[in-house]
This record gives C-alpha cells, structure tokens and sequence, in this order.
C-alpha cells in the first residue's frame, strides 16, 4: 500500500516553487521550452504559484503534471532553511536548489519503506525497514551543508537492496520464472496485452509507450519502472508493489483499470 503519510506528499502551499526554479528542462514532448537551473519557470508568478497550473497539459507542460517531489520540497523550504525563501534570501537560493534532488531521494526512499513496513508477507524483515527508515529520515533532518555533503547513493544502495529483499518476499510462489524477470528490460513500445506479469520484476524497466492494456500486474514490482504514456487500459494493477502515483500520472488508463487503495485514478483517464 502506497504511505500515509502526508509529510510524503507534495504541498506546494508550503513550499518555495523550488522544482519551478531549482530544475532544469528541455524543450520536448514534456515541456515547451528550455529553462536551466536556478532560473524560475517563465510560468512562475511573485506569489510562487503556476499561473497556467490548470491548463499545464495544453500549453506543453505535461512533464510539470507528473513530478512529485514526495514531500521534499516543503521540507527543505519550512524545516531545513527554517521558512525563509530564496526570495527573501538569495544568498541561500544556490544551497537550497541544489539540495532538492537530495532531499527529494531521500523522501522517495521513504516512501517506499513506509509501504514495506505495511506489507505482511515482508514481516520477516520488519527490524531492517524499521531501521532503514528510521536513519533515512534522520538524514533528511540534516543542516544544508551537511545534506549537500552526503552520499546520497550509497544509502540509496542499502535502501535498494533492502526493497529487492522485500520484493522478492512479497512475490514468493507467484511463478516468478525467468519470463517473468524483466528488470531492467527495454520494453519502449512493445505490445503486451493480457500479459501475464502476475508478481512479475519490473523494476527500472522501460515501458514508455508499452501496450499493457488488460495486462495482469498484480503484485508486479514496479519500482523505477518507466510507464510514460503506457496503455493501462483495463489492467489489473492490484498490490502492485512500489507504484506511486507520479507513475500513474504519467501513464494512459481507464475506468477499467484496477489500482490499489491509495492511489489515485488520474482526472484524465475518466
């Protein structure tokens, strides 16, 4: 099940527009035009809200419709920089923007522990995510410099190989056999519909544009998995481990497609 906990979450109510300003883009399918770091979206208005959030897809901002930042963003501008913006201080815009991709890992790693401790079938490892979850959020608590300093991937592999442990708990006695091993794999385009990728590894595969349609991805691992623009249409996502929202944002679905409690049927798939 997808966490709880709303501090996990996005709340640009309180945060600085920092992913508006602090991240670069290039001008594609996902954003109209190029924007380098530390240069505030041509969208951003002085009260540090989207003037065009509600027609972000019509205007060529798709890519700003599927970001999350899973709660980072409000926790570097209210705690780590303690409320005040770069705005009001811009000799901390430069620390501030380039520890959002930090902070915004850390947050993610804790999103997929919080739902790891959640899962019965992984209560043999109950101690190890509680730990693991437990020093993750210490490191979020970090002064800026000190955050800026961390090896973020090297925790990240800890954490990593950790949820590969739980994957593999959760997914025991599915029939996981080689056909089924897909992690990692360039899926870009492929046409699978009414696969049978029941507990099936998916992590980090490419599925951009994959036709999934009425595929079955029940207690599939879908941790990194690319799914822009993936037919999901009447597939059955049901206990689909380490899916996030941002990922289904990002896909294409119906009425017909099955997701866990928790998560939440895109407006555009009505």
């Amino acid at each position: 099940m997808p966490s709880p906990r709303t501090d996990l979450s996005a709340d640009c109510a309180d945060c600085f527009a920092l992913c508006c300003v602090g991240l670069a883009f290039t001008a594609s399918r996902d954003f109209a035009v190029d924007k380098s770091a530390g240069t505030p979206c041509p969208n951003l208005a002085a009260d540090d809200r989207c003037s065009i959030h509600t027609g972000l897809r019509g205007r060529g901002f798709q890519g700003c419709t599927v970001y999350d930042c899973f709660g980072a963003g409000q926790k570097l501008s209210q705690q780590t920089f303690g409320g005040v913006s770069w705005r009001e201080a811009p000799h901390t815009a430069a620390q501030m923007f380039a520890a959002l991709p930090l902070m915004r890992q850390l947050h993610e790693m804790l999103w997929y522990l919080t739902e790891a401790e959640t899962l019965a079938a992984a209560s043999a490892l109950r101690t190890e995510i509680s730990w693991s979850a437990e020093e993750t959020e210490r490191l979020t608590g970090l002064p800026a410099d000190e955050l800026l300093a961390l090896d973020v991937a090297a925790h990240r592999q800890g954490v990593s190989e950790l949820l590969s442990e739980v994957s593999t708990l959760i997914r025991a006695g599915i029939g996981t056999g080689r056909k089924k091993d897909r992690r990692g794999a360039d899926l870009i385009g492929a046409r699978l519909p009414r696969a049978d990728l029941h507990g099936a590894d998916l992590r980090g595969a490419y599925l951009i544009g994959t036709d999934l349609s009425g595929a079955d991805l029940r207690r599939a691992d879908l941790i990194g998995a690319d799914l822009r623009d993936a037919n999901l249409a009447g597939a059955d996502l049901t206990g689909a481990i380490f899916l996030t929202q941002t990922q289904l944002n990002a896909a294409l679905g119906d009425q017909r497609t099955k997701i866990s409690e928790g998560l939440t049927r895109p407006s555009r798939w009505e």
